[in-house]
């Protein structure tokens, strides 16, 4: 989580909003890919930061299925990147913050509850969640003083 942190530090440094993610082999403890918030800069609403560390492992792997592998992420995630983590089959998805407006895991649609869901991560949620929700609480602080 601490790296996913780092991730989301240097999203808010480049004027995005903070969230960090890392994708993580369990068995091996190997950084795969590291991901930070990026839709504005990328022009791409896509960008979240779970998006951009999957495409990254699924890069580096030589395959879009992750199966096996651990994605920590700042923020729960919305229902796309819920959506791609299912598909990507994710093993383990671990989160900081709640997001009661936007998440899609614990919140929302409850996205690896539907039965429609193909692939379901083993999920926990609020690893270092006051670290993740102080530092998007300054963000958004910030930007409304400007």
């Amino acid at each position: 989580m601490r790296i996913a942190l780092d991730a989301a530090q240097a999203a808010a440094d480049a004027g995005e909003t903070p969230v960090g993610a890392v994708v993580v082999d369990p068995a091996t403890g190997e950084v795969v890919s590291v991901g930070a918030n990026q839709p504005i800069g990328s022009h791409d609403p896509t960008a979240h930061a779970e998006i951009v560390a999957l495409r990254e492992a699924a890069r580096k792997r030589g395959n879009y299925r992750l199966t096996g592998l651990t994605l920590v992420v700042t923020l729960e995630p919305c229902a796309m990147c819920a959506g791609a983590i299912s598909h990507a089959r994710i093993g383990r998805l671990v989160y900081g913050a709640d997001d009661a407006k936007g998440g899609a895991v614990a919140h929302g649609p409850r996205f690896f509850e539907q039965p429609t869901c193909h692939s379901r991560p083993t999920v926990t949620g609020g690893v270092l969640a006051a670290e993740s929700s102080a530092m998007l609480k300054a963000f958004f602080r910030a930007r409304r003083a400007s």
